[in-house]
């Protein structure tokens, strides 16, 4: 079976495309797309606990780490201990922080809408169905 062939190469490839589009976007504003994609996930009303950012991003805790320090330095974000449980820390989004979700926002957009337009909806929902049969095989871990 050649490379092409093969269901995890196609994800691989599709999918670093698709990276390296994102960071040549978020490039051009100072940021990275790990960064972008935090910034999405960051609930600036109630703030969002730190612990529960690397889940929805499919990160490790240490890599989540790294990204929110850097995040920081950047002046993005900012922490604050929540008063019922001094154990739990929310991230915050500073002004900074909130324009550069709002580009993350709009790139996440602009693509979504350029596939749909160019992609019929029963192709992606076939797209999608699949997608989560594998994430369920996985998840299930009916593969290995």
């Amino acid at each position: 079976m050649k490379p092409e062939e093969t269901v995890d190469y196609n994800f691989k490839v599709c999918w670093h495309a698709i990276s390296r589009m994102y960071n040549a976007e978020a490039a051009q504003n100072d940021i990275t797309t790990s960064i972008g994609f935090v910034l999405l996930n960051i609930d600036q009303d109630k703030g969002t606990p730190a612990t529960k950012i690397a889940p929805l991003l499919g990160l490790e805790a240490r890599s989540l780490t790294r990204i929110l320090k850097s995040m920081e330095e950047k002046n993005l974000i900012y922490k604050v201990s929540d008063p019922n449980d001094k154990r739990l820390v929310r991230i915050f989004l500073t002004e900074k922080g909130l324009e550069k979700k709002e580009v993350s926002r709009l790139t996440v957009k602009q693509f979504n809408n350029k596939v749909r337009e160019e992609i019929p909806q029963e192709e992606l929902d076939v797209f999608f169905k699949v997608c989560g049969h594998i994430l369920g095989m996985i998840e299930n871990k009916k593969i290995f």
